[in-house]
């Protein structure tokens, strides 16, 4: 079927067309004004991307494109609605209840049944390039539409709020009871670090130690100096007959007089024996003399070197007494070292006690704060208010739609009935209709000879064309 066919068919059946586009029209006229008023109202929320924690040092901006979507899903949930239904109390409404019974006999919940409905009826979109979105609710009655909007935007904005501060909540009881153990602790490690304190009656600091390491160095010190004299005596001593050699007896003041006064009395004694003879008595007593000197020398001598027996005795014993307080300081500081290794564990466990407490004090704080806080990052731009004119039914609108479907029909209808009953309106239907070609067409005259051969009531011969 060419355009010229089906336009000839339209041509043809343009009543049906017609009659049934303008049937279609004013059914859906006659429809809309019989269904009641419908009053939509719209409230806008705008959404800030920006993390709303007033803890936080820095703003984040939520970058994550199913951020609105799942504000949307909020919006129609479950939980939503049912704060809509405590904001209003549409439970404790009579009209309501006796709605309810009359509809479900009292089966199921009221609030279940309230929750279909106002879902049912409200519409929840984000805008287009923008971080606002719009909650309309539509309904006969222009006030309970706008009541219903601005509850269910006041729902959402404390929905949203629930879940960012129930979570804190609870972190923050869980922290508590966790501070309560960790305080436990801590004060259980004090109360171990003090009875060790009084029991070993010891405050030891680094200073302390510093001292009684030095005092053991002393004492060290002090040893190898008596080694160093005991060392001396004994070989001293050992010197045997050699002793008039030693420079503590050569350096003797009162052995340097011996010996100069037996010099002295030698050479006396010496000029003696040429002038006087060797048995002179004079001589004997200057002898005598000279013996007893060199007496006193010797023993003046082997007094200086039994000095050095006694130095080694004495240093024997200061030897052996120096290194007894030197075992004594060993073993002390050894003591002072390992009670402050043990207070060091004792203290290092208070001050792990001391971390952990602290650590959950300041995490308890901050959920506590968190689940204090009544800032939420939603805000009403527009509230709704009670619409003046309904917003459905539109007659001029469904009327205009309800036309360019009858037009469509009524085409439809229009090809439907050539189909069922078909006409020979053009040479090819003569063609497909016969399966013969068509030899001839026989046209009627055209113009303004036509009406004049009409008006004479005379008619011309026609034109016959071959094909």
């Amino acid at each position: 079927m060419n355009l010229q066919q089906m336009l000839m068919i339209l041509k043809a059946r343009y009543k049906i067309t017609l009659l049934t586009m303008l049937a279609i029209m004013g059914i859906t006229l006659g429809v809309s004004l019989m269904l009641p008023p419908r009053y939509s109202a719209e409230t806008d929320l705008i959404v800030d991307m920006r993390s709303q924690d007033p803890l936080a040092q820095i703003a984040m901006y939520n970058a994550d494109m199913s951020y609105l979507p799942t504000q949307i899903d909020v919006i129609n949930s479950e939980r939503v609605v049912q704060k809509v239904i405590k904001i209003l109390k549409l439970d404790q409404n009579p009209a309501v209840r006796q709605k309810w019974m009359e509809d479900t006999g009292g089966e199921g919940q009221l609030t279940q049944w309230l929750g279909d409905l106002l879902q049912k009826d409200m519409k929840a979109k984000p805008s287009r390039d923008s971080n606002v979105i719009m909650i309309s609710y539509s309904s006969p009655d222009p006030g309970f539409s706008a009541a219903v909007a601005n509850a269910f935007a006041q729902a959402y904005v404390e929905t949203n709020l629930d879940l960012k501060t129930e979570p804190a909540h609870e972190y923050a009881t869980w922290f508590k009871d966790q501070g309560k153990d960790l305080r436990a602790d801590l004060e259980k490690a004090q109360a171990k670090l003090s009875a060790y304190q009084q029991k070993h009656g010891m405050v030891i600091t680094d200073e302390r130690l510093d001292a009684e390491t030095a005092k053991l160095a002393d004492l060290t010190a002090q040893l190898t100096a008596a080694e160093l004299v005991m060392a001396d005596a004994r070989s001293k001593q050992r010197s045997g007959g050699n002793a008039s050699t030693l420079p503590e007896v050569q350096q003797n003041a009162l052995i340097l007089n011996l010996k100069a006064d037996i010099d002295r009395a030698e050479a006396k004694l010496q000029d003696a024996a040429g002038n006087y003879g060797k048995n002179h008595p004079q001589y004997k007593r200057m002898e005598a003399e000279l013996n007893m000197l060199k007496q006193k020398l010797a023993a003046e001598t082997a007094h200086i070197a039994s000095g050095f027996t006694t130095s080694e005795n004495v240093g024997t014993d200061k030897a052996a007494q120096l290194r007894q307080l030197i075992e004594i300081q060993k073993a002390h500081l050894l003591e002072m070292r390992r009670q402050r290794d043990d207070a060091a564990v004792l203290l290092a466990d208070v001050a792990s006690a001391q971390k952990a407490y602290d650590a959950v004090t300041a995490r308890l704080t901050q959920t506590s704060l968190e689940s204090q806080a009544r800032q939420t990052n939603i805000s009403v731009l527009t509230p709704a208010t009670a619409p003046i004119k309904p917003t459905s039914p539109q007659p001029v609108l469904y009327t205009a739609i309800a036309g360019v479907l009858g037009l469509l029909i009524g085409l439809g209808m229009a090809f439907m009935t050539e189909m069922m009953d078909r006409r020979v309106r053009t040479i090819e239907d003569v063609e497909l209709g016969v399966g013969l070609p068509v030899l001839a067409r026989i046209t009627r005259q055209q113009g303004s000879a036509r009406l004049f051969v009409k008006k004479l009531r005379l008619r011309r011969p026609r034109t016959i064309e071959f094909a």
